[in-house]
């Protein structure tokens, strides 16, 4: 399998169906939802809904129609977080993807809004699916894919995260709570939605959050590691600025040589988990690989 043309190839199907889910009235507020779609489609490779519809699809699901408001979802709730991320109370950034940030593009005051606006739609997309559909899967994706992007998931992981910043005494342990909040939480929401959203066992379920917990800490340890060694053109955003904010990160605890080390560990793991399931899953066993030993 070419996984990066698979890759390519599904992420513009996804973005093509995450486009009527977006608003598209005019009116007063016509800037925060430009804002809204500068900042969903400014490129990425839709990893999370790509990771949720393989899930639901290895569990058997065939109703596009089931995941679709989920996968739209969690890339708004994603999107938002870089938005905010990138704002200069946080990791003051200017470029992103290759483009400038949302709130160097729009102001500092919209960039807030328009993460708001992302966040807050992406439950008024859920809130008609769950109208729609009225099953008790589908109001346990929600409540997964709420959860995890709260204060017991990403938020609580970015609050802990922004906290350590300057902290010359942080250890391995907290480090390893923002790593698989702040991180890893999105990427088990995805896994675990599309298990729920397919009719997965509790079992099956459980073993998907461990498999995207495992994911998320490796593929946020490379990141580490791309952020000493990579350059802005290859990555499209600066390169140093965990270094520059005294951030803690895993290369900075452990050195380059470890870091890797444990990205090796934890991917073999994970793929571990996906390989004791019996349903098709060659797709998202590369997705797994790729995210990990990417380049950018």
């Amino acid at each position: 399998m070419d996984i990066e043309r698979e890759i390519a190839g599904r992420a513009k199907d996804i973005e093509q169906r995450i486009k009527k889910y977006m608003p598209k009235e005019s009116g007063m507020q016509q800037t925060v939802i430009d804002a809204m779609s500068y900042s969903i489609f400014a490129g990425g490779k839709r990893l999370r809904p790509m990771m949720m519809e393989a899930a639901y699809e290895m569990f058997g699901g065939t109703d596009r129609e089931a995941v679709e408001p989920f996968m739209a979802a969690i890339e708004m709730i994603h999107t938002y977080s870089l938005v905010h991320d990138d704002l200069p109370a946080m990791d003051n950034d200017d470029y992103r993807r290759g483009k400038e940030t949302t709130h160097k593009h729009f102001g500092e005051a919209m960039g807030i809004l328009a993460g708001d606006a992302l966040l807050n739609y992406a439950y008024e997309t859920i809130a008609a699916a769950l109208c729609k559909a009225d099953s008790a899967h589908t109001i346990q994706a929600f409540g997964i894919l709420a959860k995890k992007a709260g204060v017991y998931g990403m938020v609580g992981g970015q609050t802990v995260d922004v906290e350590s910043e300057r902290n010359q005494t942080a250890d391995a342990k907290r480090l390893d709570f923002i790593y698989r909040l702040k991180t890893g939480a999105l990427m088990e929401a995805a896994l675990m939605t599309g298990a729920v959203l397919a009719g997965a066992s509790s079992w099956d379920v459980s073993a998907m959050e461990q498999a995207g917990t495992k994911l998320g800490m490796a593929f946020q340890i490379a990141d580490d590691v791309l952020d000493e060694t990579s350059t802005q053109e290859v990555l499209g955003k600066p390169v140093g600025s965990d270094s520059r904010n005294q951030k803690m990160t895993y290369v900075a605890l452990e050195g380059i040589d470890k870091a890797k080390e444990e990205v090796a560990r934890l991917s073999e793991e994970a793929v571990a988990v996906l390989d004791g399931f019996q349903g098709e899953h060659t797709f998202l066993r590369e997705l797994f690989l790729y995210l990990i030993y990417r380049k950018k």
